[in-house]
This record gives structure tokens, C-alpha cells and sequence, in this order.
């Protein structure tokens, strides 16, 4: 995303100004310790709007003009702001489920396609059918039935118990040949 404007109008493109902290009259904080938090309400509708366009913790952190950590913290502190967030979230992610289930299963989409007959363009509309991705549906069968789908394998021993394991240490003298008798 990119760097907002100071002087252009708070919209989901750029955050509301923040409040200087004033030496004369801080602000409590929720322990009395530390600089006090920069957190206004009027941040959370903001943040929503900026997750509704599928922004990230980090972007949403960058256009607020604050670190990620201090994003956490009022993700940590201001239910209001995590209700936000996590709403404006809900729709991009479905979006993304849906589009990860098409390709999971195959889908079919709408095309024009252009053709020239006799010298002229004719455009017609086709259907074209985009197959199902083998390693986004194994994915998803991993994540959503792992007792019959997963990525890794258990290996047992003999009846499904353990794996028997034996060592076998040979030490060599290094005045002797490997095999050799001692005297």
C-alpha cells in the first residue's frame, strides 16, 4: 500500500490524524506506567474498512502509522478494535474459501473470445471448464479430515507396535586392522 497523504481527508486509504501527547496533561494508562496509548475509537471503523479491502495486520499497522506490536496490544486491549478487525476480516476470507474450494473441485467460467470471419471480428461468448488442482484438494482434505488425510506417516513394527530398534557398536583399535585379532 502506499504512503498516505497528511493532508488528505481520513478514508480507508488514509488513517485519522493521531493526537500529540500532551506533557501538561497525559493520559492514564491502564497500569499508570509508560507513554500513553495513541489509541482513538474512531480507529476500529477505520481498521474494518481497511481489512473489508483485504489489508493485513502489517498494512493496517503501517497505514495506522504504528508498529505491529502496538497493534497487538490494542488488539489485546480495545474489544472494540479486535471486534473490528475480526469483522472486517470475515468477508475477504470467505472470498478466499471460495475461490480455494473452485479450485479444489474444478470450475467452469464465462470467456469472449474473438475470431475473424470473412475479415471482420466476431466475438462469442464460451464457457471454459477449469480443472480441479490435485495439490489444492489434498491440501484441503488435510486441514479439513486429517484422521484420513495427512502429510505425514506413522511407521510401526511388527502387529502396529513399536519399531524395534538394534545397535550394533563395533570398535576398531587404531593400532589394528578392522576384523583383525588381538593378541
Amino acid at each position: 500500500m502506499s504512503t498516505p497523504d497528511p493532508n488528505q481527508a481520513p478514508t480507508a486509504q488514509t488513517p485519522p490524524e493521531q493526537p500529540q501527547a500532551s506533557p501538561q496533561a497525559p493520559e492514564e494508562t491502564s497500569s499508570g506506567l509508560g507513554r500513553p496509548s495513541n489509541y482513538r475509537p474512531e480507529y476500529a471503523l477505520f481498521a474494518k474498512q481497511l481489512c473489508e479491502q483485504g489489508a493485513t495486520d502489517a498494512e493496517v499497522a503501517y497505514i495506522l502509522r504504528i508498529g505491529r506490536s502496538t497493534l497487538y496490544e490494542w488488539l489485546a486491549r480495545y474489544p472494540d478494535f479486535r471486534d473490528a478487525l475480526r469483522l472486517g476480516k470475515q468477508p475477504a476470507n470467505v472470498r478466499v474459501e471460495r475461490a480455494f474450494y473452485e479450485r479444489c473441485v474444478g470450475y467452469e467460467v464465462e470467456t469472449e473470445k474473438v475470431f475473424q470471419y470473412l475479415g471482420q471480428p466476431v466475438r462469442a461468448t464460451t464457457t471454459e471448464h477449469v480443472p480441479a488442482d490435485p495439490s489444492a484438494a489434498f491440501n484441503w482434505l488435510c486441514n479439513r479430515d486429517p484422521e484420513n488425510w495427512r502429510n505425514r506417516r506413522e511407521l510401526t513394527g511388527a502387529g502396529g507396535g513399536p519399531i524395534d530398534l538394534k545397535t550394533t557398536i563395533e570398535f576398531v583399535d587404531a593400532d589394528h586392522e578392522p576384523g583383525a585379532v588381538s593378541e
